[in-house]
């Protein structure tokens, strides 16, 4: 079924405000039976998703406006049958909860555990419930950070060249071998995926096996990144500041060497990059220009990041 707003486009009218969005799809349908359940969730719950929503139409219309930097943005679309994530988000107007026995209580779900990776540094503005392919739930917060974790200024700056023989190459000259974790997986998703192609399709066999490719992806995924993690941290801890060649990881993305660039995972560690620098007080800088290792000339920009970190337990 179109959405209501796609609908009013095809027939030539007003745009839906949000308001009367929020009336149409919310209010007025719970009390439709089809619709009933949803009176059995967190209004708060429905309102964000509605919000998304509202960020997915206005990026849409600044990017056709030419308001919006960078290729331009689709209109909204149902999410695929095929994608096994979901997430919901609570803010502080739902009320929930950290209790003292740790366990995080949520409006019209109840009291659950948790076992967290560390102590949150404020009270959290939201949460946000993730459940990945795997079938694994997170619980991510937004929180304010404080302004007292600047490291103490150090002297050497540093250069990075990225590459895939060679994760990175420094201006010091030294080299970090790429680890290439989804070729090392590779043997092991070979095999699950020959046994998914196998399983009758709707069957309780083929969801396992589902599961299993599933927790196979992910688990390449936290290793990536918990290396990624790793150096990024030892180079920010290093290095007063720090320069990046800016890639195009999307065109690059197109080409026979696609499988290893998303293997390398180059976008994810600049992230990590720009925003601990910002976070523990050092200088990035982006350069348009090609192998960085080489030059001495590095100029750097102004990045802000909001919220650069969030919690997840």
């Amino acid at each position: 079924m179109p959405l209501p707003r796609q609908q009013s486009r095809e027939a030539g009218e007003k745009y839906i405000s949000d308001g009367d969005l929020s009336k149409l799809v919310i209010t007025q349908a719970k009390d439709t039976p089809d619709r009933a359940w949803l009176g059995e969730v967190s209004a708060v719950v429905l309102q964000q998703a509605l919000a998304d929503l509202n960020t997915a139409y206005r990026n849409f219309f600044n990017s056709l406006s030419g308001k919006r930097a960078g290729r331009k943005v689709a209109p909204p679309r149902f999410r695929s049958r095929k994608d096994n994530r979901q997430a919901i988000r609570f803010t502080k107007n739902s009320r929930f909860k950290i209790c003292d026995n740790g366990r995080l209580r949520l409006p019209k779900i109840g009291d659950l555990p948790v076992r967290w990776s560390r102590t949150l540094p404020s009270d959290p503005s939201s949460v946000t419930i993730i459940k990945d392919a795997a079938g694994r739930y997170f619980a991510s917060f937004v929180v304010t950070i404080g302004e007292n974790e600047t490291l103490p200024p150090v002297e050497p700056e540093t250069g990075i060249d990225l590459g895939l023989t060679y994760f990175a190459v420094m201006s010091d000259g030294s080299k970090v071998t790429a680890p290439k974790f989804l070729r090392r997986a590779a043997r092991k998703l070979k095999r699950l995926q020959q046994a998914l192609s196998r399983k009758t399709k709707g069957s309780n066999r083929r969801k396992k096996a589902v599961m299993q490719v599933a927790r196979a992806h992910a688990r390449v995924a936290d290793t990536r990144r918990d290396w990624q993690h790793k150096l990024s941290t030892a180079i920010i801890r290093d290095n007063q500041a720090v320069y990046v060649e800016d890639l195009c990881v999307t065109g690059l993305g197109r080409t026979r060497l696609a499988a290893s660039v998303h293997d390398a995972g180059w976008a994810s560690f600049t992230t990590m990059l720009e925003y601990k620098a910002q976070r523990y007080g050092r200088t990035f800088g982006r350069s348009a220009t090609g192998h960085l290792a080489c030059q001495r000339v590095l100029v750097p920009i102004t990045v802000r990041v909001v919220n650069p970190e969030q919690v997840a337990a």
